[in-house]
Formats: C-alpha cells, sequence, structure tokens
C-alpha cells in the first residue's frame, strides 16, 4: 500500500566534510530495518559509500538514495534519504540534490563546528528555499562544545538556532539528551553499544536550571509566531499540548523562521532514534511545499504543478548516472502526476518523446522494481536515449518546463591522453559519459595541440575521475600537469565597424557590420545581443547569422584564446551586397568584429580566485601569512577556534598547486586547509604576460 504523502519525506543529509553525514546516515539505515549490520566510513564499509574511491579514501563522492521506514505515535512514515558529499570539490552532488528535497538535516561537528562548507551548503539551501534541522554530532570527542557551535550557527550563518534537546555532558561524559518539550532525560544505557534501547528519566538535578532557561527560549521562539497560541500562553502557560505546540514549531520550520538543533554521536550510536522523530515531526511532507513553477514552452507563461497524482505528470531528472547492470539511470523527482514503466514521457527540450522501460526505488547502488512512481517520490528510471541533468519530462499535452538548476563552471583542468592507440575510441566514449554524469566536468580539444583537456572542480575531482576511468573504463591515461582554466572580459565600451568583402571570380562575399560592444549591464552570462538597426539596413534573415558569429567566437578571446563569459553588442548600423551578401558572410564579419573591437575595448585575462582557509597551531600563523603574501594572497584575518588559529584569505588558484604539501612542512605537520571557489578577478598586466608566455601562445578550444 503506497504511503499517503502527508507522511512522505524527501531528505537530505549536508555538511562539511568530515562532520559525519555517511555515519548518521549508515545508523538511520540501521535503525529503520533496511540494514542489519551497521556499516563505518573507515572501514570501507558503509551502504552509502559504495564506489571504491569512496571506500578506499572514507569520503563521500557522489550523492546516493536510498529509501526506508520510520514509525512514529504508530504511523508509518516513508524517508527517501540522499547522502550528499562534504568535499567542495563536488558540490554538485550537493547542489542538485538540494534542488529536489523538500527538507534537510545539516550535521555539524561539535568540535569543528560551522566550517568554511558547512556555509557553503547552507547557502546552497537558502537559495532553494529548503527548510531544515540541525544535528551536532560527535558529542563524544574531546573538545566537543554544542553551546559554541549554536552560536556559530547564528552569527556565521545568519540562521535563528533553537535546541530542542540539550546534551548531557560531553566529550567521555556524554551520556544522554534532554528533551526541553517533554522535560525528560533521554540517557543510554552503557552496556547497550548498539544504542537501541534508551531510558526516559527525570532530568538530573544539576541540568534543571539550565533545560528551564533554554525551554523558555523555545517556547517563546515558537509560540510568538502564532497570535492564537500566543494569547493562550499568557492566560495559561499549560493551556497548550504538545501537539499543538509541535504543530506550531513545524509550521516555523516550514517558513524557515527557526532552525530546531539536536545532538548526538552518531558513531556511538547515541540520538539517532530522536533524529529521526524529528524527521518525521518537523520536516515538510511535498504537501506542505508549495507547488513547482515553471513555464508553458510555447508561451512562456508561469504554471504550476501541484504534487497531486491526478495533475498532468511532470519530473525533473536531477542526476544521471552509468550503472553496469541496467545502463544510463536517470533519477528523477516526480512534481505531480503518475508515471508507469512501460509508458511515454515528453522531454521540452528535446522536443521528442521517451519510453521508460523501467522504474527503480533506490537504494544506493542497488535498484528495486516497481512498477509506478507518484506525485512527491523520487525514482530511479531508465530507458533513455537523450537526457541531461536538469531535463524536466512531462505530458506531452500538458508541457511544463521546471526551473533547471546552475552549476559552477570549472576551475582547473589537465590534459590526458590513452597509453595505448587501440584506447582512444574508449577514452573518448568514457569521457562522454563522464560528462553526462558530472555538468561540472567538461571535455575540450586544444584545437592547435590536439589534447584532450578534461576541466573539473579541482585536483581531489579530476584525480578521482581519472581512477574512474581505469577502473570503470579500463583506460589507463597519462596525464599532463593541472592548469588553470582562466576567462577573459572587457574593460571599456567601443564602436567598431567591420567590412568583410571577398572576391575570387563568380560570387563573392559581402558583409558591413556597426556595432558598439561593452561588458553586459548586470550579471548576464553569454551574449548580450540587441538590434538597433533602423530601415532595414541589415535584412532581418542575416540578424541571427551575426548574433551566432558573436556567439561562436566568445569562446576564444582575444588576449590568449580564453573564453568570454559575458558581453554586450549593439548592432547600430550596416550595409549588404544583393547578390555577395549571404548568412555566412556576415556570421564570418561578426566574428572579425569580435576580435577587432575586444583588443579596442581593453580586453584582460580574468583568473580564479579561491576562499582559502588554514587551521593551524599559534606558533606558525606568521609562517603562514608570509607563506601566503608571496602567492599574492588577500588576507582576510585570524581567529580562534577549538584551540588553534584560523587564518582566512582569498588566493589565485594559479598559486595554490602543490600547497597542503608546502603547508605541511611550514607547521610541522600541524596545519589544515580547506579551498572552494570564490570568484573571477583581473589578473594584473605583468601576472597575465608571464600567464601568456607560460601558455605559449593561445589555446582554442572547442566542445565535443
Amino acid at each position: 500500500m503506497a504511503t499517503p504523502l502527508q507522511h512522505t519525506r524527501n531528505i537530505g543529509i549536508m555538511a562539511h566534510i568530515d562532520a559525519g553525514k555517511t555515519t548518521t546516515t549508515e545508523r538511520i539505515l540501521y535503525y529503520t530495518g533496511i540494514t542489519h549490520k551497521l556499516g563505518e566510513v573507515h572501514d570501507g564499509a558503509a551502504t552509502m559509500d559504495w564506489m571504491i574511491q569512496e571506500q578506499e579514501r572514507g569520503i563521500t563522492i557522489t550523492s546516493a538514495a536510498t529509501t526506508t521506514y520510520w514509525k512514529f505515535k504508530d504511523i508509518d512514515y516513508k524517508i527517501n534519504i540522499i547522502d550528499t558529499p562534504g568535499h567542495v570539490d563536488f558540490t554538485v552532488e550537493v547542489e542538485r540534490s538540494l534542488r529536489v528535497l523538500d527538507g534537510a538535516v545539516a550535521i555539524f561537528c561539535a568540535v569543528g563546528g560551522v566550517e568554511p562548507q558547512s556555509e557553503t551548503v547552507w547557502r546552497q539551501a537558502d537559495k532553494y528555499n529548503v527548510p531544515r534541522i540541525a544535528f551536532v554530532n560527535k558529542m563524544d570527542r574531546t573538545g566537543a562544545d554544542f553551546f559554541k557551535v549554536l552560536t556559530q550557527i547564528e552569527k556565521r550563518l545568519g540562521s535563528n538556532p533553537i535546541p530542542m534537546q540539550i546534551p548531557i555532558g560531553a566529550e567521555d561524559n556524554f551520556t544522554g539528551v534532554i528533551d526541553l518539550i517533554e522535560r525528560k532525560a533521554v540517557v543510554w544505557k552503557e552496556d547497550d553499544t548498539l544504542g537501541v534501547n534508551y531510558e526516559i528519566q527525570q532530568i538530573p538535578e544539576d541540568y534543571k536550571e539550565l533545560a528551564e532557561e533554554w525551554r523558555e527560549k523555545l517556547v517563546e521562539a515558537v509560540i510568538e509566531t502564532d497570535d492564537d497560541l500566543l494569547h493562550r500562553f499568557f492566560e495559561n502557560r499549560d493551556n497548550i499540548t504538545v501537539e499543538e505546540f509541535m504543530s506550531a514549531a513545524r509550521k516555523c520550520v516550514i517558513t524557515r523562521k527557526i532552525v530546531p538543533v539536536f545532538c548526538g554521536a552518531a558513531f556511538k550510536n547515541k540520538g539517532i532514534q530522536r533524529l529521526l522523530d524529528a524527521i518525521t515531526q518537523l520536516l515538510p511532507s511535498p504537501l506542505d511545499i508549495e507547488a513547482a513553477k515553471g513555464t508553458e514552452p510555447h508561451t512562456e507563461k508561469e504554471i504550476l504543478r501541484h504534487p497531486n497524482a491526478d495533475e498532468p505528470f511532470a519530473a525533473l531528472a536531477f542526476k544521471i548516472a552509468t550503472d553496469k547492470f541496467v545502463g544510463r539511470l536517470a533519477y528523477l523527482r516526480v512534481y505531480s502526476g503518475v508515471l508507469k514503466a512501460g509508458s511515454y514521457v515528453f522531454n521540452p527540450r528535446t522536443k521528442k518523446k521517451e519510453r521508460i522501460s523501467h522504474l527503480y526505488q533506490m537504494h544506493a547502488n542497488k535498484q528495486i522494481s516497481i512498477e509506478e512512481i507518484s506525485a512527491g517520490d523520487i525514482c530511479g528510471a531508465v530507458g533513455f536515449k537523450d537526457i541531461r541533468t536538469g531535463d524536466t519530462l512531462c505530458a506531452e499535452n500538458k508541457q511544463i518546463v521546471l526551473e533547471s538548476m546552475t552549476f559552477p563552471e570549472p576551475v582547473i583542468g589537465i590534459s590526458v591522453e590513452p597509453k595505448t592507440q587501440n584506447d582512444i575510441d574508449k577514452l573518448s566514449i568514457a569521457l562522454s559519459k563522464l560528462s553526462e554524469e558530472d555538468p561540472t566536468f567538461v571535455v575540450k580539444v586544444d584545437d592547435e595541440t590536439g589534447q584532450t583537456i578534461i576541466s573539473g572542480m579541482g585536483e581531489l575531482h579530476l584525480e578521482i575521475l581519472v581512477d574512474r576511468l581505469k577502473r570503470e573504463f579500463n583506460v589507463e591515461c597519462n596525464q599532463g600537469k593541472p592548469q588553470v582554466t582562466y576567462k577573459e572580459s572587457i574593460t571599456s565600451v567601443v564602436e567598431y565597424r567591420e567590412l568583410f568583402k571577398k572576391q575570387s571570380g563568380g560570387k563573392g562575399k559581402f558583409a558591413d557590420i556597426t556595432v558598439r560592444v561593452s561588458p553586459c549591464d548586470t550579471q548576464i552570462k553569454g551574449l548580450q545581443f540587441i538590434d538597433a538597426t533602423k530601415g532595414g539596413v541589415i535584412p532581418k534573415e542575416y540578424i541571427p547569422a551575426i548574433k551566432k558569429g558573436f556567439e561562436q567566437a566568445m569562446k576564444n578571446g582575444p588576449v590568449a584564446g580564453f573564453q568570454m563569459d559575458s558581453l554586450k553588442v549593439e548592432l547600430l548600423d550596416g550595409t549588404f551586397h544583393p547578390v555577395d551578401s549571404d548568412s555566412l558572410s556576415f556570421e564570418i564579419a561578426a566574428k572579425l568584429a569580435f576580435k577587432n573591437a575586444s583588443i579596442q575595448a581593453g580586453a584582460v585575462l580574468l583568473e580564479p580566485i579561491m576562499n582559502l582557509e588554514v587551521i593551524t597551531a599559534d606558533e606558525y600563523v606568521g609562517d603562514v601569512i608570509s607563506d601566503l603574501n608571496r602567492r599574492r594572497s588577500h588576507i582576510g584575518g585570524t581567529e580562534e577556534r577549538g584551540g588553534a588559529q584560523v587564518v582566512k584569505a582569498k588566493v589565485p588558484l594559479a598559486e595554490q598547486f602543490g600547497y597542503v604539501t608546502v603547508l605541511r612542512s611550514i607547521t610541522s605537520g600541524r596545519g589544515s586547509a580547506t579551498m572552494e571557489f570564490s570568484h573571477f578577478q583581473q589578473v594584473t598586466e605583468n601576472i597575465s604576460k608571464s600567464i601568456i608566455e607560460k601558455i605559449k601562445g593561445k589555446f582554442t578550444f572547442i566542445n565535443i
């Protein structure tokens, strides 16, 4: 029997690397009965970390989906869970998961607190308006401080964290939690290593005052959002039932007015059952979320799809994976309607129908075949001939295009070539499949050298992809040194006339255009093209060719052949020849105009700047800052965290290759660093010259 939508939860587990996401998920699977043995990340036995590379390295690389059930107050809740990576190189996995989830559990380490990637995933959740609850994990670790993490969530993330539990003890003395609503202590038995059994006790005497203080804060934060409850509360403080209070708290979570905070120690099996209760009580069902918004492809009108099986079918493909047993597998979030195995769906991007041969309920890398999937659910589907991440699938007679996803651009690349000539075709096929799976993995060919350049989000990202080429596709590769992905831009406004004519006997080529080239008005990506011609000086059929010429030319900037991300072009005037002019002539004229006008408009090179955070002991701070200054860094300041010093800086990616090795040397192995992409910034003239000398001429990239 299908679970009612109001009892379904689509949630993600998100956090900084090493906060305990996968361990928490493994405990959830154990307590809900999906697995009968606790899988440990450090043993390489975690169910959700199914890739060989994940098991070897003890990190999550790809987001894994699973479905489980939890009974709370005699109601069976269906919970679809996506466990996401914590490493910044795999941020695309977090992005596409949050796009389709209704709620999230943000996990924080009780020692590390709010770390750089915590802020990144929090911003991603804000972007998609995802309600969330927080779980402060690793309360058993030395240096654990629950209340310090609360302060960090409030100050660094700008949220309103409200504890619904406070810990009893910390570090080795962490024995349980105090339920602030029920005014009871939940204490785990020391002899029960699996944490299945716990006792409900009275609050210890030495915690009563602290518990009442935090209970008052909890009650005030929730009650003040509901006028009826607030009125009744002032009349009689005991006039509100627990059920009424939790209903009001749930509304606060869904509207993102509060972030309820829980705590535990997943590795020691403490706090997970209560976290599951909170997921069912506080996080939204598909019915609690606003209807999915989209546009009608022909009219561009906004239309809505409500989470109802009777509405027209609409779903979003949020992930593409290659499975060795079922082939290309698309992960779908169904927003409305019903999809049956063997039926057809329409893809507005390709304007074609596709037959879904099989549907699967996912459990990490295993699939359970199902006959149909309904609104509000998540599944895997196979049978697609042409599908990409972010594609909308819908009913052909009721078309809709849902808002797609935006992904960060790759910032680092390496050249690869197969070790044997026989593997050239295999490499091309393998790279094509990997780039289908991962929108932040880009494959290009250097037109001059013929080298294949693969680009990604960081050195680890590319290292994993090269390893996958070897293990999954049996392609051994030689690889070059990492190279930074630069961009190009212009700095001023220029009017330019390009006259292109060629006569070689018979029909010639002729095109004459006058354009104004300038930086884009706002943060517009791509070409902002405006046809400002009057009186038909250029026939309308040639205008698209001019636009196409500029779009093609932007892939190869005038400084060093790198892509120009944004450009505003106004077509002001021009002339044509009744015989010699054609679309190709105007396209060529546009390409020549781009090159010459861009140089006059002060074309410059842009380089990726990274947010760097270095954690080190006090005595090494001076050496760390000195080294960063040599790397053209902008030091953002230092702060104390957990007994160590944290140095924050913005540093060019080009200066960071091999930095971890240098940092270990400077700090005698006691320093660590995390880095994530911040923005592109103009390179100074002398640095720009040295970069161009290093790359030895212009790189011309074409998509494959």
